[in-house]
């Protein structure tokens, strides 16, 4: 009975850290956004919160579009499109949207920061204005 739950807690970690079929992102922790975005081929990391909030503080180096946005700004992102892209939001349900939205335009490399914009915080990572 032991060795069924302790495999079914694998299977359900595994399950949430793939992309599932509704096109979630893989979450990537802090420290791996910080050395993914500093290597010269590294992905786009992407705040796609409201000007507002971004302007309040971001993640150092990231670029801003509004999730809301996202689908028709594509040819910005194009770039990106090999290189991949890390999402995050103020809590991650804007995230999730733009991750579909991008999926459905064909982009796979896509992950998410663990934690988002909450998480950076609340971790005591520097922010830019």
């Amino acid at each position: 009975m032991r060795a069924l739950a302790i495999l079914t807690a694998v299977f359900v970690g595994l399950a949430c850290a793939a992309p599932d079929s509704e096109g979630a992102a893989q979450d990537v922790t802090q420290v791996e956004v910080l050395d993914l975005v500093a290597a010269p081929d590294g992905p786009l990391l992407l705040d796609v919160r409201t000007p507002g909030e971004y302007a309040s503080g971001h993640v150092p180096g990231a670029v801003n579009i509004p999730h809301d946005e996202v689908g028709t700004r594509l040819s910005e992102l194009e770039p990106y499109r090999e290189r991949g892209v890390v999402l995050y939001c103020q809590s991650g349900r804007r995230a999730g949207m733009a991750t579909q939205t991008l999926r459905e335009a064909g982009f796979e490399n896509l992950r998410h920061l663990k934690g988002d914009m909450a998480g950076w915080k609340e971790s005591g990572l520097p922010t830019e204005p």
